[in-house]
């Protein structure tokens, strides 16, 4: 404890996971659950001509089926609510009904058409074998094209938004009168989430009362959603995460099958659980990624950057999901520029449907995809100028505090310089020559990569924090975030401990339950330490502040102070600590000093950045990729819990690794998902990363009074660039003009025939 917030820590959490005594939804579930399945397409799009379930009710162990227009006649509310954007001409963005189970026609494979509740899983599932239903093919569509046949009568040619932000006006008359013009196409692969622990929810009924228990990242969406389809008071809803296997964006939203399993064990009277099977998740699950970037920068004679134009198109998939159309229109402009000083910037986002699974918040959400387009475009534009890919970057750095984005957003402070220098440094740039010749040598190609990356933390700039000081002489910290794996639980016992001397084994965390915690922001945006750290430290002031007026009355002490682990008063032997400051207010009736809460707001928002560089070595003869170094240098502002910092750096380079390189969702003409097993899914494996160099160099953030910045999606920013970039550069030389993730053995072999 001595050394403070920075003293390397093991986590609490691993214990119990690693033993197997987690509480995940699955093993927490009621003993007398009933289990559901669902019903699913197996055509990406058609209309329902016949749906006759009397022979899977009437089948050995079912309890229930249900059909859209069975929760329609029950009062359901079938369509679920998502956010949309404000189009270029004042219009909103298309709202299509996205209905929990398909009403009359179904617009993706496995969207759910029926739900089936059984005495167990293989029931529900033969049960479902004997369902009646006749489809009429339509046209389906999987490109990005906005002329395509309509999904949705409410979305002509498919548009779901025409979005745009920026200086439109200065851009093209900078475009127009540049010294150079550089254009780069970007593709953004579809990725598939595949969380190490799959969906699943259960439903209890109890006096009236809904209880959700789900594995998500947070609860409050939830029961306001749950509440509004059901037709309930927000009251009558309780939603609870336990332990969460993982969740990276994909699992913070409403799902279809939540509100079915509800209504389901609402008219049993018996709980009903659900757990997706991989390849259900792999159909359903909300998708990442998924469009095309066309960017164009203009430079001066100096080669400054004049203007930036971005062009975006965008699959959402078949319907609007939580999150979807502010992904890449909003959040991707809040770190359009990058780190650098663009006086005049245009994004022009435009969001077509198709008939493939929705696609919403993956790690990064926007962020990731905004930093890849604009380092690649950075570094195609040092190639066709023939300027070092360092000192153009350096040309163009903000460099003057607080700045004001093209897009409004304003960074509090950085020192982009400084990141680089060190990065340059940690990898050994110097050394890199030689190591190109010894790969060529053995008759490979080797490449370099950066990536000078920010992004921008998102979600509630609210946070609030309880904190119950309980007799054992202990505490019981209620926070409004939600661990997906992330060891909050560690942080933030950490946390309290540091600043109230409690001992930190007998605080206990207690989070994701809507009945135990009035309010909270869940996680997502790299929020959660940053809010609630923020959280965590006004409530703690506010018990110190209070606690030290009651014992300056209750012991007739002048001067009473906190020292951060004992109260004591000048010239007397008054020397208590918290735990027994808390005993005697309970005796002298003031126990309201033990249970105090605090909500903070941060002042603005905090801008993480940093500079990734990735050197990879590639075999002409097969295409085969491997990444041979990687060096991150990070400024997450005051870095809080390094170990558990780090541990977020490498899992986030690892997501970005394998989108560049190994993973790809790909559809067939007909709308058949061909990647929905790890047989034809490549997630990336330990063996393919190398160990990684990180290191911090810090700014601390003046928008929150940690300095923090934030770490939980930094990795995948940073090392989509610079593993694209390094493949760009390996490939050069034979070449090869233009690179699209994903970087398989099979697209780089074909690349370099079609060069040569």
């Amino acid at each position: 404890m001595k050394f403070g917030s920075a003293q390397p820590l093991r986590r609490r959490e691993d214990l119990r996971f690693l033993t197997g005594t987690g509480g995940y939804v699955d093993d927490i579930a009621p003993k007398n659950a009933l289990c559901a399945y669902f019903l699913r397409a197996d055509m990406a799009h058609a209309d329902i001509t016949t749906l006759d379930v009397s022979a899977a009710r009437a089948a050995p162990g079912v309890h229930l089926v249900l059909t859209a227009h069975d929760l329609a006649s029950q009062g359901v509310t079938l369509g679920m609510d998502f956010d949309t954007v404000t189009n270029r001409d004042g219009s909103e963005g298309a709202a299509p009904e996205r209905p929990v189970l398909a009403r009359d026609r179904v617009r993706f494979v496995g969207e759910a058409i029926a739900l089936i509740v059984a005495d167990s899983v293989a029931a529900a599932r033969d049960a479902a074998e004997r369902v009646v239903l006749d489809t009429r093919d339509l046209p389906v569509t999987i490109a990005l094209d906005p002329g395509a046949p309509a999904i949705h009568p409410e979305a002509p040619g498919n548009l779901a938004y025409d979005w745009g932000m920026g200086q439109e006006d200065a851009v093209n008359a900078a475009m127009a009168s540049a010294a150079h013009v550089v254009k780069t196409r970007v593709v953004h692969n579809r990725v598939i989430v595949n969380s190490l622990e799959p969906r699943g929810a259960w439903a209890e009924w109890t006096g009236g009362r809904l209880h959700l228990c789900v594995n998500g990242q947070g609860v409050w969406g939830q029961k306001k959603e749950l509440a509004r389809m059901l037709g309930l008071k927000r009251d009558d809803v309780r939603v609870t995460n336990p332990d969460v296997g993982g969740g990276f964006g994909m699992k913070s939203f409403a799902y279809p099958e939540y509100v079915c399993i509800s209504q389901a064990a609402r008219l049993l009277g018996r709980p009903v659980r659900w757990m997706s099977e991989r390849t259900e998740a792999m159909l359903t699950d909300n998708a990442g990624r998924d469009l095309v970037a066309d960017a164009e920068l203009a430079f001066d004679a100096d080669l400054k950057i004049t203007a930036y134009r971005v062009r975006l198109v965008s699959n959402l998939g078949a319907y609007n999901s939580g999150y979807a159309q502010p992904i890449q229109s909003e959040l991707f402009a809040k770190v359009l520029t990058g780190v650098y000083d663009i006086k005049a910037a245009w994004l022009n986002a435009v969001g077509v449907y198709t008939n493939t699974a929705p696609v919403d918040a993956y790690r990064g959400a926007g962020r990731p995809e905004a930093i890849l387009t604009i380092e690649r475009a950075m570094d195609q534009a040092a190639r066709v100028l023939g300027v070092d890919p360092f000192d153009l970057r350096r040309r163009n750095f903000i460099r003057a505090f607080p700045y004001q984005s093209a897009t409004g957003e304003l960074i509090d402070v950085g020192d982009f310089d400084r990141v680089l220098d060190r990065a340059i440094a940690e990898a050994d740039i110097a050394g890199f020559h030689a190591r190109k010749k010894a790969s060529e040598a053995k008759g490979l190609l080797r490449g370099l990569g950066i990536a000078t990356y920010i992004e921008s933390i998102l979600g509630d700039a609210h946070e609030t924090a309880r904190l119950v000081l309980d007799e054992d002489g202990g505490a019981t910290l209620y926070v409004g975030t939600q661990s997906n794996g992330q060891g909050h639980e560690t942080v933030y016992a950490r946390m309290v401990a540091e600043q109230t001397g409690l001992e930190e084994a007998l605080i206990r965390i207690v989070q994701g339950d809507s009945d135990r915690i009035a309010r909270g922001g869940g996680t997502g945006g790299s929020r959660s330490v940053t809010t609630q750290g923020t959280a965590i430290r006004g409530t703690v002031m506010q018990v110190v502040e209070r606690f030290t007026a009651f014992l300056g009355e209750a012991t007739g002490q002048q001067g009473v102070a906190f020292d951060g682990s004992v109260f004591g008063a000048p010239g007397s032997n008054l020397r208590l600590t918290l735990a027994e400051a808390a005993e005697l207010a309970r005796t002298k009736g003031r126990a309201d000093l033990c249970d105090q809460s605090a909500t903070t707001k941060l002042d603005g928002r905090s801008f993480p950045n940093g500079a990734h560089l990735a050197e990879v070595e590639i075999d002409p003869e097969t295409g085969a990729l491997v990444l041979d170094r990687y060096t991150v240098v990070d400024d997450f502002g005051t870095l809080i819990q390094p170990t558990l910092a780090i541990g977020q750096v490498h899992g986030g380079v690892a997501q970005g690794f394998g989108q560049a390189v190994t993973e790809n969702g790909v559809y067939d003409e007909t709308g058949q998902l061909l990647t929905a097993s790890f047989m034809d899914y490549a997630l990336p494996r330990a063996t393919d990363l190398p160990f990684m160099s990180f290191t911090s160099e810090p700014t601390p953030s003046i928008m929150n009074p940690l300095g923090m910045k934030g770490c939980g999606e930094a990795g995948t920013v940073g090392a989509l660039g610079a593993v694209s970039n390094a493949v760009r550069d390996a490939l050069a030389g034979r070449g090869v003009e233009q690179v699209d993730m994903p970087f398989t053995p099979l697209r780089i072999w074909s690349w370099l025939q079609d060069a040569a």
